[in-house]
């Protein structure tokens, strides 16, 4: 029984390859929504000529602005709806609670998308500094399992 069960995490957990996938997708997709909404808002016109003031505080608050928001959309909402993000429904994913394998409530995946922000800022610059192995790991009892 306790290696039926082991053989059928084993199937469900994901490649390596796949999470990175997964994460690289989904940060694409909100740094280019982020920027785009920034050019937007840089987009000045004068004399009938269009100027593009990438200095302007109001485009990198724009910028910034839409890339957390969309993150929020992304990983919180769609994810509460549909089990996964853009990210991870592309590349064959899905979120689950690591307990009963049922479907993540709402404060769990805001948990999850603050603990996200929180790896990304600590870990991911000590893990290149020291080119280590280190894995991320499923956080708030959330797992990331194939679909």
């Amino acid at each position: 029984m306790v290696d039926q069960q082991r053989t059928a995490r084993q199937r469900l957990a994901p490649t390596q390859a796949r999470r990175v996938s997964a994460a690289v997708l989904d940060a694409v997709v909100a740094l280019l929504c982020g920027l785009a909404a920034g050019a937007a808002a840089g987009v000045e016109v004068a004399d009938g000529v269009v100027e593009l003031r990438p200095g302007s505080p109001t485009v990198w608050g724009a910028a910034l602005g839409t890339a957390v928001g969309l993150s929020f959309l992304n990983h919180v909402l769609l994810t509460y709806a549909v089990r996964a993000s853009l990210g991870k429904l592309l590349t064959g994913l899905r979120v689950v609670r690591a307990a009963d394998g049922r479907r993540p409530d709402f404060f769990r995946l805001i948990a999850r998308w603050l603990f996200g922000f929180y790896w990304m800022i600590v870990f991911v610059p000590i893990h290149l500094a020291a080119d280590s192995s280190v894995e991320q790991q499923d956080a708030v009892g959330l797992r990331t399992v194939r679909r």
